[in-house]
């Protein structure tokens, strides 16, 4: 059996690869998707409602999805979306664990993983913890943890949010538009990143 940091790094592999593909895929389709598309509003409106369902449902990834969006759509304007996507999918999970709680939360996530993060976050550097996690932790996740067990608030719990999904908001965006190696080279320099800030919050 493999180990629950395997598990994940295999996770991550497997999103990566998948992103890749899309990009490819994407581009040289392009004209065809766009044309099945059709009305780029429409596209947008979905794209926004499939990646707030990312969100709340968490096993659910739509990182795949977004290179597609950056080709369509451009990068920049993706960025904006996923933003709004992003943020409204975290709002919602917030309210749905704190109303519901355990009994309904734990058929969409393993509370194992909530409660091993939110045992992490002290709770006197709350915002300070929310804004680098969101850089480093899956937002279902996270929400879910901050909804169920700890005592933030919701305005700290909204502006750290919405601070804390601009950056990769963004590159994740870009990377969609760019050639497969530097999208590679991308992802390896992010990990880094994550890395960074993990050791940062460490402290």
């Amino acid at each position: 059996m493999f180990s629950e940091k395997t598990k994940a790094a295999l996770g991550v592999l497997i999103i990566v690869a998948l992103f890749v593909l899309s990009s490819y895929f994407v581009r040289t389709n392009i004209e065809a998707i766009k044309s099945f598309i059709g009305d780029p509003s429409l596209g947008i409106l979905i794209y926004i409602i499939i990646t707030i369902f990312a969100i709340v449902f968490a096993p659910v990834s739509m990182m795949p999805l977004i290179p597609v969006a950056s080709n369509i759509f451009g990068w920049v304007q993706t960025g904006f979306i996923n933003v709004i996507g992003w943020f409204i999918g975290s709002i919602i999970v917030f309210f749905i664990s704190r109303k519901y709680g355990v009994s309904l939360i734990k058929k969409f996530i393993s509370l194992d993983k909530i409660t091993k993060l939110e045992s992490k976050i002290p709770e006197d550097k709350m915002f300070v913890s929310i804004l680098l996690l969101r850089m480093t932790v899956p937002i279902d996740i996270l929400s879910y943890a901050l909804g169920l067990f700890s005592k933030v608030k919701f305005k700290t719990y909204a502006i750290a949010t919405f601070l804390g999904i601009i950056p990769f908001s963004f590159v994740f965006s870009y990377l969609g538009v760019l050639p497969v190696w530097y999208q590679v080279i991308g992802f390896l320099v992010i990990g880094f990143v994550i890395a960074l800030i993990i050791e940062y919050w460490k402290k």
